[in-house]
């Protein structure tokens, strides 16, 4: 139900301003690219030129349909395949780039998804992180902490609105180079507005 809904939304999202924060996630990104977490493919887009390939994973069925539609429209070669964040169809230092986009609110475990791209990433390699996140205090916080401890998670396909990413990425070894915190959509009352976009070193 979550997928078929986030699949309606995604689009609108993007006019109002999510697919000018997907460009920018993907900005300057080169070589090979894993995308964790893929969704209906509403990344494919904005990938650079200089990305010789992407393989973007998904885990779930009727996502995973949507995201090869879009494949087949991508400036750049992408194949959609299945697979899960702590299980990732890919060898060990094989991608120049790791792309979690979204994702890491619903993964069930942050550190092991975080280990997963740390391992497929080559030295130096690239973390692309574009995530909602904790807030920091106020009444805000106290809803994320509420939503988190009754039903929200189940009616929005296991999405934890308090976590605390940035921390979790820097935990798993990576470097933060860059990040921007604002919020999306700024005028709305939304336990999921704060996000953070930023790039990471292995």
């Amino acid at each position: 139900m979550f997928a078929r809904m986030y699949a309606r939304v995604r689009p609108a999202l993007d006019r109002e301003g999510a697919g000018e924060h997907r460009r920018r996630l993907l900005a300057g990104a080169a070589g090979r690219v894993i995308e964790v977490g893929a969704g209906d493919g509403g990344n494919f887009a904005h990938y650079p030129p200089e990305v010789v390939g992407v393989l973007a994973v998904e885990p779930e069925p009727f996502l995973r349909g949507r995201a090869a539609r879009e494949a087949a429209a991508a400036p750049v070669p992408v194949e959609v395949v299945e697979g899960t964040a702590d299980r990732l169809p890919a060898a060990e230092a094989s991608a120049d780039v790791v792309v979690v986009s979204l994702v890491l609110c619903s993964v069930p475990d942050q550190q092991s998804a975080l280990a997963e791209a740390r391992r497929v990433l080559r030295p130096d390699g690239e973390l692309r992180f574009y995530e909602h996140v904790a807030a920091d205090g106020g009444r805000l916080e106290t809803v994320q902490r509420v939503a988190d401890a009754t039903l929200w998670s189940l009616f929005a396909g296991g999405c934890h609105v308090h976590r605390d990413t940035a921390a979790a990425i820097t935990a798993a070894g990576f470097t933060i180079e860059e990040l921007d915190r604002f919020d999306f959509p700024p005028d709305q009352a939304n336990p999921a507005r704060p996000h953070i976009l930023g790039k990471a070193r292995r």
